[in-house]
Order: C-alpha cells, then sequence, then structure tokens
C-alpha cells in the first residue's frame, strides 16, 4: 500500500484546515501527519490543535517533531541509562547532587520578531526542547522499547512536576533579555533595537530555572535548566552532578575539587564524557587529587559511521512508523500546564525580564538562581 507522507512546516493555527481539506481530496487514509513544533502557545491553544488534527487522523498517524529527540546523543541516553548498570544503579537521589541542562544560543532573533515576540524562551526552547532532554534523563525504566512504553513514563514526569509558586518565580525563576553587546567581537544590538522590534516588548530571550521531581527518584534532586539567545557560544549539554563520597579519607582542602560528572554534550561535538578523580602524577605530589575525562567522543569513536543529521533520522523514523522519537498528544498537554503557570504568574507580577549583554551567560540573577543552593553552572568563564 502507497503511503503519503504530509510534513507541515506551516503556522499550527491552520494544522486543522489543511488535514480538513486532505481529508476532502482524499489523501487522509493512510497518510502520515509530520507537525511541527510549537503546537500551540498555552495548553487551552494546544487542545484545540491536537482536538483539530484528529477529527481526520488517529494518534498512531500524527507526529509531533522535535528535532533534539533526533540527535545521535539525545538517542543514547536510553542506551547509556538503562543498558550500563555502572549507571541505572547510581541514577536516583541516593547517588546524584542535583542535574543541569543548557542550551545556549549564540545568535539573536535572525530576522523572525513576528514569531519570536509572541512566544519567547520559554514557550520556544523550554517547553519543547530542555523539557523533552529533562524527561529522558528523569523518567523510570520503560517497561519495553515500543512508542508508548517510553511515552508513558515521560508523561510521568512531566506531571510529577512541582508548580512554582508566586515566591517561587522570584527565587527559582530567572527572566531575561538581552541589550546591545559583543558577539565574535563585533558589536551587536540588542533585542529590542532588532529590525522591526517594538520597543516596548517584555519578551523574554533567556530563562533559567529550577524545576523539582515529586517522585521517590528525584525528591531533594534540584534540575536546573537554562536557556538563552545571545550567549558566549552554542552549546548544549546535560551534566549530571554525582554526590561525594559518605567517607572522606583526602586531605580537607581537597575536598572541594571532589563530585563526579557525567557530561552529556548534544552540540557542539556530540559526545559523553565522566570526570572522574584520579592521583596527580610525579615523585612529590604525594595523594594530591585531580580531576580528569573518561571521554568518548561519537565523531572520533565512530569515524568509519556518519551521524545523520537529526532531521533526516527523524523523516526516515516516520517513513518507517517508529514513534519513538515523537511526542504524544498528553507529553505536550502535560508540558504546557506546567508552563502555564509560569507565563500566568510573570503576566500578573509585571515584572520586566532582567538585562543581560549580548555575548554573556545571562544576568547575573541566575548565576545566583544556583549559587544560593551552594552550586555553580558547569563550565561557565
Amino acid at each position: 500500500t502507497q503511503r503519503l507522507i504530509a510534513y507541515f512546516a506551516t503556522p499550527a493555527a491552520v494544522y486543522g484546515a489543511i488535514c480538513e481539506n486532505l481529508s476532502r481530496v482524499g489523501l487522509a487514509e493512510n497518510t502520515r501527519v509530520v507537525l511541527e513544533k510549537p503546537i500551540g502557545s498555552d495548553l487551552d491553544s494546544s487542545r484545540k490543535v491536537n482536538d483539530a488534527v484528529a477529527q481526520f487522523f488517529p494518534e498512531t498517524r500524527i507526529y509531533r517533531i522535535d528535532h533534539y529527540l533526533g540527535k545521535e546523543t539525545v538517542q543514547n541516553l536510553i542506551a547509556l541509562r538503562f543498558a550500563n548498570s555502572l549507571f541505572e544503579t547510581q541514577w536516583n537521589q541516593r547517588y546524584i547532587s542535583h542535574v543541569e541542562i543548557t542550551v545556549a544560543e549564540k545568535v539573536g532573533i535572525e530576522g523572525r520578531w513576528g514569531y519570536f515576540d509572541k512566544a519567547g524562551q520559554l514557550r520556544d526552547m523550554i517547553q519543547n526542547h530542555l523539557l523533552q532532554l529533562l524527561c529522558l534523563i528523569a523518567m523510570d525504566p520503560p517497561a519495553d522499547l515500543s512508542a508508548d512504553s517510553i511515552r508513558d513514563e515521560k508523561v510521568k514526569v512531566l506531571k510529577a512536576l512541582a508548580p512554582i509558586s508566586a515566591e517561587g518565580l522570584t527565587t527559582q525563576v530567572v527572566r531575561g533579555q538581552y541589550i546591545a553587546g559583543y558577539s565574535e567581537g563585533q558589536s551587536v544590538p540588542g533585542y529590542l533595537e532588532e529590525e522591526n522590534s517594538n520597543t516596548q516588548s517584555d519578551t523574554e530571550t533567556f530563562v533559567a530555572l529550577r524545576a523539582d521531581i515529586r517522585n521517590w527518584r528525584w525528591a531533594g534532586v534540584p534540575f536546573y535548566l537554562r536557556t538563552g539567545k545571545r550567549m558566549p557560544q552554542k552549546l548544549s549539554q546535560i551534566v549530571i552532578h554525582f554526590k561525594e563520597p559518605s567517607h572522606y579519607i583526602f586531605a580537607p582542602e581537597q575536598r572541594l575539587q571532589i563530585g563526579n560528572k557525567l557530561i552529556i554534550r548534544l552540540q557542539p561535538d556530540e559526545g559523553i564524557s565522566l570526570r572522574v578523580m584520579t592521583k596527580e602524577q610525579g615523585l612529590d605530589k604525594g595523594m594530591q587529587l585531580r580531576s580528569g575525562p573518561l571521554q568518548l567522543n561519537f565523531s572520533d569513536t565512530y569515524r568509519s559511521a556518519r551521524i545523520p543529521d537529526a532531521y533526516e533520522r527523524l523523516l526516515l523514523e516516520v517513513m518507517r512508523g517508529n514513534q519513538n522519537l515523537f511526542v504524544r498528544k498528553d507529553e505536550i498537554e502535560a508540558a504546557w500546564k506546567w508552563c502555564d503557570q509560569l507565563i500566568a504568574g510573570w503576566k500578573k507580577s509585571g515584572d520586566a525580564p532582567k538585562p543581560y549583554a549580548a555575548g554573556s551567560w545571562g544576568p547575573m540573577s541566575s548565576i545566583a538562581l544556583i549559587t544560593r543552593d551552594g552550586r555553580s553552572w558547569y563550565g561557565d568563564i
């Protein structure tokens, strides 16, 4: 049987009309539809979009695409966690101190003012990319590798995210908006100075927040999420910080160095690095410790294999009818429900986003967000 794939690279508001017209001309039967994010701009609008599409296509033929899920390293999270007892037995609040997820963009809005100013960084990045990464890190082992088993566990994580109170909006969340600065030595304009901008806009171009998951595995383990535009570099990484040994036998002044970290790099240079403590080499070093990496760089390790582009992988999975790397309706709704509380809280407070210079790591308050817990963002200079 010949199958048709319809890829919707259009505003979500017209998805329903496109589906209706595909059905009207007899092209809906056996057709698979690929929907680009964002699916709506809040919970209510996402439900309207999903319901409109569902009138003509069953969930088994709807592929909501998030290109981060097509990255080789993201897919490797399943193997890394559940195929290695070294990690799976330690993947809980007994052994993990905290988790960081950073998605930094070096570019500004790239002429997308019309879209971005209505969306903002929370809707554009947190609601989909970063929450999907959080789910893959935090979910319990699925029953098997089927699409629904994996997605069932991701939905459980989203539903277990603790709501952020009005007070938490000031202590757990930071909104920022870039002002003029420098990128690669060149002067760049601020967000309000971009072409076709609204100089009164309070849309955020940066968000940092602390998320807490209310279940046995992650009780007391904060997840720090950070994403922004006009950052110093293009970087997407997850850092798992393991707790220090309960019985410490080395010199007290070396204790600050202790802390195994698993760094999962999505871009650039996809790969995995495990920071371990080892003894310094040399006759005069005694038992002096240093941190060093056990590293797996995909491009170096698999030189003979071509690492496919994320969209290439995802389109191939659509052709195969495999929904493992796509987002289900209830995932979208659970993510929007959690994000909507933040949007509503910001609107109610009327607080403007904090300014940060283009080329920096965001507002100073985003550093305070994590340092007040006695921690720091990994790798920041």
